[in-house]
């Protein structure tokens, strides 16, 4: 059997293809002005082509040096566990290298079902002794 050989972009998510990864994962469903602004504004981004086809993406976004969030971490469902999302960790943490301080924080949310393949980078899950939850609120106007 053939290995899949996969193609990592970075800097190239478009509002089309956000939606899309959103839409066949059952993801909140954002329109696509506010989806452009949002990514004229992330520090980075990836997503990961077999072929021509786009199967995973991720995006950071934060102040640049001491704080960042890792956000959107989709892959498409036929092609999970097959090494696309470590594909995309890698290139986050290829970028973090690159621009984070030394004890930058690194926060992100996972879908239910998914820690354990974040606490393989040392993410942690919250609460602990030292650190109280994490919170969220879901702004409406």
């Amino acid at each position: 059997m053939k290995k899949r050989v996969f193609e990592i972009k970075e800097n190239v998510l478009t509002p089309e293809l956000y939606q899309a990864m959103h839409s066949v994962c059952n993801f909140k469903a954002y329109a696509l002005e506010d989806i452009r602004i949002a990514l004229d504004h992330d520090l980075y981004d990836v997503v990961v082509f077999d072929g021509d086809q786009a199967v995973a993406i991720a995006r950071l976004v934060g102040d640049g040096r001491i704080v960042f969030f890792l956000k959107d971490v989709i892959v498409h469902p036929q092609y999970q566990h097959q090494g696309c999302g470590d594909l995309l960790m890698q290139s986050i943490f290829k970028y973090l290298a690159r621009v984070a301080c030394q004890g930058a924080y690194v926060g992100l949310m996972a879908t239910p079902g998914v820690e354990a393949f974040y606490a393989q980078y040392g993410f942690i899950t919250r609460p602990t002794e030292e650190l109280g939850s994490g919170m969220v609120l879901f702004y409406e106007q």
